[in-house]
């Protein structure tokens, strides 16, 4: 018994079609598409799908996001990323939460991601001060339930957030310099035998569905041993390393003052740069750093309308599309994206950069900004042999999309439709693996009216526990808000703000 999807338009995203539609029919078995073609006859037992109304696209992949965020949705705007991260990511007062309440937030995410035609998610967990096992057994345990695909995270911090940036600790009253520095943190063995662990036990739940990543933090915030033993940890488990890296000003100017050069430069040196390792962000990537991560075929995930919002700057799309970097798309976490819609993200990448250059020839095109948001994200994820494209012997992670509705009325060219005009109320059924998780619009694994009911019953206590976490918080605004001015101030050799540089260079 199988599934055949009848007559459809589809997107195969391989290296035929591409972005193009094109009329097929798919078969699907187990967990696998089977067989693709014109006029396929259902077996004995097969649940048939009618396409003749339906666009097919393989399952998008969020190549960065943090679960984590969920419960912060909505909760601050007009931040930087430096003000931001001591909100969201609050520095002082433990920010863990409880496993039960992880699995909720987890399971949460993954609905809004299944029903809005995301079927991968690239999740970089953080709880501060440090991952607890049973936090991150919670993530699995949610995401196996709910029937996504993802890679899940131990994200560490190991340095002192205070030495972390330039600049801070001579703005800081010194007791609280020596109070940060304080901190209990991880060491580098205790976290990479963590990885080893989750490689161990959790690697490959779920039929091979969910997998684990080594995430230090960045290569500021992590020291070179514990980043160069996960990218090997990576490595040898065939798996993703994910690395923030060069999201702001402030940490361009952070290289040179830290480490000598860039934090680019610092990675290839410690031998963090592999076709393992994803880059989140690469905004302020000088052009040597572009050539030294082309090389290394080390991944970017850009996330754009994150960057937008915590006013990070503009990614050079062009730039890395010409020197042939895998870039994938993330819509990053809830708290700076607001949201893990991935249409989103597929049209602001489509617009952000057409204003970046007069050049119309240099516009980014719909296959890339498609092939960003499904193989790119793949091949981002260590995932591009299984899924990404629709090709027989993949796994079956498709989104049906109802192509009787306004976003594509009229049917012009539905690639282009699908950038630029749907927000995915078109979407109808989604499967991962073979299995449909979302009919009707709707998520079918678990109850989301229930899951919504429980946080909401919650919410009072998480949002006292919030406002005490932003108070605690508030005596780092001052000497942060100096920082973020002082590196904004310094010169750089690159500018990625859309304004004139010289407008705020001292």
């Amino acid at each position: 018994m199988g599934i055949l999807i009848e007559d459809a338009h589809v997107l195969t995203m391989d290296g035929i079609s591409g972005s193009t539609p094109v009329v097929r029919s798919i078969r699907i078995e187990g967990d696998r598409i089977a067989e693709i073609g014109a006029g396929l006859i259902p077996a004995d037992g097969d649940t048939v799908i009618d396409g003749c109304d339906r666009l097919v696209v393989p399952g998008l992949v969020n190549a960065h996001t943090h679960s984590w965020e969920t419960l912060f949705k909505g909760r601050y705007d007009n931040l930087p990323l430096e003000l931001w991260l001591a909100m969201s990511y609050p520095i002082l007062g433990d920010s863990r939460v409880a496993p039960e309440l992880v699995r909720l937030r987890s399971t949460l995410f993954a609905i809004e991601s299944l029903e809005a035609g995301v079927t991968t998610i690239v999740d970089d967990v953080i709880e501060n001060p440090n991952q607890e096992w049973a936090q991150l057994a919670a993530v699995f345990d949610a995401y196996d339930e709910v029937g996504i695909r993802a890679n899940i995270s131990g994200h560490i911090i190991t340095r002192p957030f205070v030495d972390t940036m330039p600049f801070l600790a001579d703005l800081l009253d010194p007791a609280m310099v020596r109070h940060l520095r304080s901190l209990p943190a991880l060491t580098d063995d205790e976290y990479l035998d963590f990885c080893r662990r989750a490689f161990g036990t959790l690697h490959g739940r779920g039929d091979g569905r969910l997998r684990f990543m080594p995430a230090p933090s960045a290569p500021q915030r992590c020291s070179p041993e514990l980043i160069a033993g996960a990218t090997r940890l990576a490595q040898a488990n065939d798996a993703e390393c994910h690395i923030h890296v060069l999201e702001t000003k402030t940490q361009m100017i952070t290289g040179p003052r830290h480490y000598g050069g860039t934090l680019v430069e610092y990675l290839h040196k410690i031998g963090a740069l592999t076709a393992n390792t994803t880059l989140a962000h690469g905004i302020w990537l000088t052009e040597s750093d572009i050539e030294l991560v082309a090389d290394s075929h080390t991944s970017i995930a850009h996330n754009p309308v994150s960057n937008l919002k915590l006013g990070s700057g503009i990614a050079p799309w062009r730039l890395l599309h010409d020197a042939g970097i895998d870039v994938a798309l993330g819509t990053d976490g809830c708290s700076s994206s607001d949201s893990p819609r991935m249409l989103d993200v597929v049209k602001t990448a489509a617009l952000l950069h057409k204003v970046t250059d007069p050049d119309f020839h240099r516009w980014p095109r719909v296959d890339e900004v498609l092939t960003a948001a499904t193989i790119g994200g793949a091949r981002s994820a260590v995932l591009g042999d299984a899924i990404g494209t629709i090709e027989v012997g993949k796994q079956a992670d498709l989104v049906l999309f109802d192509l009787d509705t306004m976003a594509f009325t009229p049917r012009q060219k539905l690639d282009h439709q699908l950038v630029y005009s749907e927000n995915g109320s078109s979407i109808d059924t989604v499967l991962v693996a073979g299995r449909v998780v979302v009919a009707g619009g709707e998520v079918t694994t678990v109850d989301a009216r229930a899951a919504r009911a429980e946080l909401n019953r919650l919410l009072p206590e998480i949002i006292a526990w919030q406002d005490d976490l932003d108070r605690r918080n508030a005596v780092l605004t001052d000497a942060i808000s100096a920082t973020y001015f002082r590196a904004i101030a310094t010169p750089g050799p690159v500018n990625r703000f859309a304004g004139d540089e010289r407008a705020w260079l001292a």
